[in-house]
């Protein structure tokens, strides 16, 4: 293979699968790491992918936060069906935990107005929740997040250290089976992560179109997720590896 169509074939698979790293690259070619690194550093001059911690990311993404304005017209039947279906998890009394998703700020929407606790690091869904009186709410606080009205940062890290919590309601931008969960930004990613560890169960609200795709930032694997709500869309086959997982799997129309 000729080193500009290697090189063109690296930009492809870097902005199709958002990350990828050297030793895969390396293997993919059947060349060097050496060779790849060399690559990667003069496409990322030539603007084409930005390199990273052993590897590359795709600078189409940027692996920036993506706008919530931008976000809440993005498969929005989808998210809103997804989280009619997630209330139905929740019983009164119960303490948990809701991201900064789009999907968490549907729940927040649809949720009734009962003994509740939540906690959350998104400044839209303790709004929203705010017109409830019943639902006590409390705010992680931190490094605010301009693009997702989020806060994420060691002060959020160290709110969520002092909780623990029935449920935990996530969505993220990756599911993929052998890797797990992911998303774009690493801020985010590590409070997911915090999230699930407080939680007694974890109900991961994701659409269909995040199945085998993996984003910059590993969360965690699949192993500690009780349950994922997605729509019909779903590939059947990936339905059935979950189920093999022992993941409860509740399809939305």
């Amino acid at each position: 293979m000729l080193l500009a169509e290697r090189q063109r074939k690296i930009v492809e698979l870097v902005n199709e699968k958002l990350s990828v790293r050297v030793t895969e690259l390396s293997k993919i070619f059947a060349v060097t790491e050496e060779t790849i690194r060399r690559d990667l550093e003069k496409l990322e001059k030539e603007n084409l992918l930005m390199r990273s911690h052993g590897g590359a990311v795709s600078i189409e993404e940027n692996q920036a936060e993506t706008s919530y304005l931008e976000r809440e017209i993005t498969n929005a039947a989808e998210k809103r069906a997804i989280a009619n279906r997630a209330v139905q998890f929740i019983e009164p009394g119960d303490q948990i935990v809701l991201d900064a998703s789009t999907t968490a700020w549907y729940m927040a929407k649809e949720l009734p107005d009962m003994p509740l606790t939540v906690l959350t690091n998104s400044i839209k869904v303790a709004v929203e929740l705010s017109k409830k009186e019943q639902i006590k709410v409390i705010s992680t606080g931190g490094i605010l997040l301009a693009q997702s009205l989020s806060y994420v940062g060691p002060l959020a890290e160290r709110s969520l250290g002092m909780y623990h919590v029935n449920k935990a309601f996530l969505s993220c931008k990756g599911v993929h089976l052998e890797k797990g969960l992911s998303d774009f930004n690493e801020m985010q990613a590590l409070l997911k992560k915090q999230m699930m560890e407080i939680a007694d169960e974890t109900i991961l609200m994701v659409d269909s179109s995040k199945f085998g795709t993996r984003a910059f930032s590993t969360i965690g694997s699949l192993s500690t997720i009780y349950s994922i709500i997605t729509d019909s869309k779903i590939d059947e086959q990936v339905r059935k590896q979950l189920e093999e997982k022992n993941i409860k799997i509740a399809i939305v129309e």
